[in-house]
């Protein structure tokens, strides 16, 4: 009785619907691997189940420093779709704060060493709050579509970003951002010694903290409520006197400031991650996209989601020693994304599939 009345809750449906998403992933993936070399092709997939658990504590420690980030673009992404928007901004976000810490780190050496990160990723969610700010500035005051000026902001955020670069820490010879202070470069707390690892650090936790927060936000809080009623129905919210453009600005604003602290926790592990001038925008801003679509938006799917991401990521770097190429990942977590599109759809079938027949009949009989 139990599980079926989990089968038939949202949680439950949102649940079955990522697993179907990510099966379908993983078939897909797997019949790439049959066509491209049939008698690597089941190691390899092995290779990409096992993902980090393959190289011990190391593989964790790698899952852990590739996850983080696009926890916080999922937990960006997935926070404003909950209020009814669609942040497709996350990456400029990301980048915007990324540089913010990062030039904190290099030029603010006249912080004392204990809050000098601290301070870095403050100025990594400020600078992320406010290019989120702009689109829901935007759509608050002059109803424009925050997906179009988000992508705009994409775009400015990258090019302005590789401006700022140049003029300010940029290291010539190298073609990239000079290193941080070391005093910028987040604590490990002893992490690095027991996974044997330096790209871990106290990132992950920093994480898990931000979907805590969030989560008791959106659901524990008459905040999150009035923010939740604004993407529902902007028009009952207004009547009920809910302020609906200062909630619009109010939610793209905490989106932003989620991803550009996603960027300065990348770019502040103290693992030779380097911002350079590329034309290319992050990545980590648009896996933030897939990361909220397998989390269904909720806080807590969205950290699984991200970890699972990071895991099959790490495994499909591995799967180089069965000579195929990593980009196979990529065509697993697209396909992933498009079934997830699709979980509305799943979860009503579901719905169908579990619903009682004495249900169906009574509804049958109303009609």
């Amino acid at each position: 009785m139990k599980k079926r009345k989990f089968m038939l809750s949202k949680g439950g449906k949102d649940f079955i619907a990522s697993i179907i998403a990510i099966a379908a992933g993983l078939l897909i993936g797997l019949i790439i691997l049959l066509f491209s070399n049939s008698k690597q092709a089941f190691p390899a997939f092995g290779m990409i189940l096992k993902g980090g658990f393959t190289d011990g504590l190391v593989g964790i420690a790698q899952v852990f420093y590739l996850s983080t980030p696009i926890i916080l673009t999922g937990l960006s992404v997935g926070f404003a779709f909950k209020t009814g928007l669609f942040n497709i901004g996350s990456s400029g976000q990301f980048t915007c704060g990324a540089f913010a810490a990062v030039y904190i780190g290099v030029k603010w050496t006249f912080l004392p060493g204990e809050i000098h990160w601290v301070v870095a990723l403050i100025g990594a969610l400020i600078a992320g709050a406010l290019w989120g700010m702009v689109p829901g500035i935007l759509k608050a005051v002059a109803n424009v579509n925050e997906v179009i000026t988000s992508i705009m902001m994409n775009y400015i955020g990258m090019y302005l970003v590789n401006i700022l670069i140049v003029k300010f820490v940029y290291d010539p010879i190298k073609s990239q951002s000079v290193p941080v202070a070391k005093t910028a470069i987040i604590p490990k707390a002893g992490l690095d010694k027991l996974f044997q690892s330096n790209n871990i650090n106290i990132s992950i936790f920093i994480a898990v903290l931000a979907v805590i927060i969030v989560y008791i936000v959106l659901n524990k809080t008459t905040f999150g409520f009035e923010l939740k009623a604004c993407g529902l129905s902007p028009d009952a919210s207004r009547y009920a006197g809910i302020n609906a453009k200062r909630n619009i600005i109010l939610s793209m604003t905490i989106a932003g400031a989620l991803s550009g602290l996603g960027g300065g926790l990348l770019y502040l592990a103290g693992s030779g991650k380097y911002m350079q001038v590329l034309d290319v925008l992050a990545p980590q801003g648009f896996n933030g996209i897939s990361v909220a679509l397998l989390g269904m938006s909720n806080p807590i799917g969205i950290l699984f989601a991200g970890l699972f991401i990071g895991h099959i990521t790490v495994g499909g770097n591995n799967i180089q020693l069965y000579d195929f190429v990593p980009e196979i990942v990529d065509i697993i977590i697209a396909t992933i994304i498009y079934f997830g599109a699709f979980a509305l759809l799943i979860k009503s079938i579901i719905g169908k599939i579990r619903r009682k027949p004495s249900e169906t009949a009574a509804v049958k009989e109303e009609k």
